[in-house]
């Protein structure tokens, strides 16, 4: 359970907040006498001025030094003092007023005032974890334009902005004043993200379970949450993803936004980068000898893409598309006229496509790995009367084959092997590598940075010890940072 720390210059500058024992003024927590042996402390730096060199600039950094976790971090207040560039995506603000040409707000914790701003205020407490942002804006033929994101002290907030601040802050970390809600004192908070309107989630309802009860035994406390809880993640030690990656949605801002905040992330946001795109994957194995089935990367610019590609793989041939899950927007063509219509709208979805060798098998290797060891393993059946693990029918059904999960015994070296140098090149997460194997020889066809874990059927060889490994996992890397 995170220890909230807010500073500020002097303790009187909290004077008209509620009073608080969690209120040190900056020379109070840079004394080399300070408490520097209390762990799990969350610091927010509400100093005035965090320019380098400056008592709030020294106040983060040593926070950072002394493994609290801290807001503002040093590179947030470094990088929100650089000029920046904003998505146009975030500046379609069809909601403001439309007579308004200049905008001048705030954002506290990623909240603002302003009707119209909600989603943009998100965006730039996500990139920046600055606790109160002042935004400047100029609309130039219809256009709005950032000016300037710099931050903002609370000392010179106006009266009828103090509430909004407060309620703010204790939306961010609603532990600031209030009594915890549960009897039992955890050692730690883990927050489990889950998208509780997922068809194929990773993990079914009984192995969400699972996982609470072996971080139970372990003392500490998985709370689910939802996509709409990113202001929370100030509240926990560490975050496990449980709903399906991928960089343009939600699950990729809670990883970036859980590590700026200094959290123990499964899985981190390089591994969703590195694991979703099939196209980073393919170079990635290919550049470090993995064995993989042969492939093309295909670029819709590129007029002579057939000739290339037929030059290297003959019919029938899979397309995929860089970022697809569950069998999602792969394909398999067995001619020419196939091979066209189904690239034109697969390029209508990416501009980079990827066609690979067809190798059919009855069935693909699934070799679960954890900080660069293996866990479990399991076969994956083909669909009945399809080549996919996953069929996706016309109607929406979705069908799958059977499986049969075994001992990692009883699994050939050489697939276990390729797997884990596989997952190795992404990091140290947890990962699921299906492989294929034909005539004794391995192939890596994809590496998942969010394996599939469900109850009966991942776990059906080592039960609730499988989820005691990873919650095992998450405690060693939460000590290790010294929460």
């Amino acid at each position: 359970m995170a220890n909230l720390l807010i500073v500020a210059d002097q303790t009187s500058d909290w004077q008209q907040y509620f009073p608080s024992e969690q209120v040190v003024s900056v020379a109070q927590y840079l004394d080399r006498d300070w408490q520097t042996s209390q762990r799990n402390v969350q610091v927010v730096n509400l100093c005035r001025d965090y320019s380098y060199m400056s008592s709030g600039y020294y106040c983060s950094l040593m926070a950072e030094a002394r493994r609290h976790r801290v807001i503002p971090t040093v590179t947030a207040i470094n990088d929100i003092s650089q000029p920046m560039l904003m998505s146009s995506n975030y500046l379609k603000l069809s909601k403001l007023p439309s007579d308004l040409t200049t905008l001048d707000c705030k954002i506290f914790f990623g909240r603002t005032q302003q009707k119209g701003l909600e989603k943009l205020a998100r965006h730039l407490f996500e990139q920046f974890m600055i606790p109160i942002i002042e935004l400047k804006m100029t609309k130039h033929q219809a256009q709005w334009q950032i000016e300037s994101v710099t931050a903002f002290p609370f000392q010179e907030l106006r009266e009828q902005e103090e509430n909004f601040f407060i309620e703010s802050l204790e939306l961010f970390s609603d532990k600031v004043w209030r009594k915890p809600k549960q009897v039992k004192k955890y050692r730690y908070d883990l927050a489990m993200l889950v998208d509780e309107e997922e068809k194929m989630p990773p993990s079914d309802a009984s192995a969400l379970k699972r996982f609470r009860r072996a971080a139970g035994r372990l003392g500490m406390n998985l709370e689910t949450i939802g996509k709409d809880d990113i202001s929370r993640l100030g509240e926990f030690d560490g975050l496990f993803i449980r709903a399906t990656t991928n960089i343009s949605n939600f699950t990729y801002r809670f990883a970036k936004t859980a590590e700026k905040l200094g959290l123990v992330v499964m899985d981190d946001s390089e591994s969703i980068m590195k694991c979703t795109n099939k196209v980073f994957l393919t170079e990635l194995l290919k550049n470090n000898k993995v064995p993989a089935p042969t492939s093309v990367i295909l670029n819709r610019f590129d007029p002579d893409w057939q000739d290339d590609l037929l030059s290297e793989l003959n019919f029938p041939m899979v397309l995929k598309i860089p970022d697809g899950a569950f069998s999602r927007g792969v394909v398999k063509v067995k001619n020419q006229e196939e091979l066209e219509r189904e690239a034109a709208g697969l390029f209508e979805k990416s501009a980079l496509i990827l066609a690979q060798a067809f190798m059919p098998t009855d069935f693909d290797w699934r070799i679960g790995v954890l900080n660069h060891q293996a866990i479990f393993a399991c076969k994956y059946m083909m669909s009945r009367g399809h080549w996919q693990i996953y069929q996706h029918h016309n109607s929406g059904r979705v069908s799958s084959g059977s499986f049969e999960t075994l001992d990692l015994k009883q699994v050939p070296k050489n697939v276990v092997d390729v797997a884990v140098k596989a997952a190795n090149l992404i990091g140290n997460g947890l990962y699921g590598v299906d492989l294929k194997e034909i005539d004794g020889q391995v192939y890596v066809i994809e590496v998942n940075d969010n394996p599939s874990i469900d109850h009966h059927v991942e776990d059906a060889f080592l039960g609730d010890l499988l989820y005691d490994r990873l919650m095992t996992e998450f405690l060693r890397r939460i000590q290790m940072r010294g929460f």
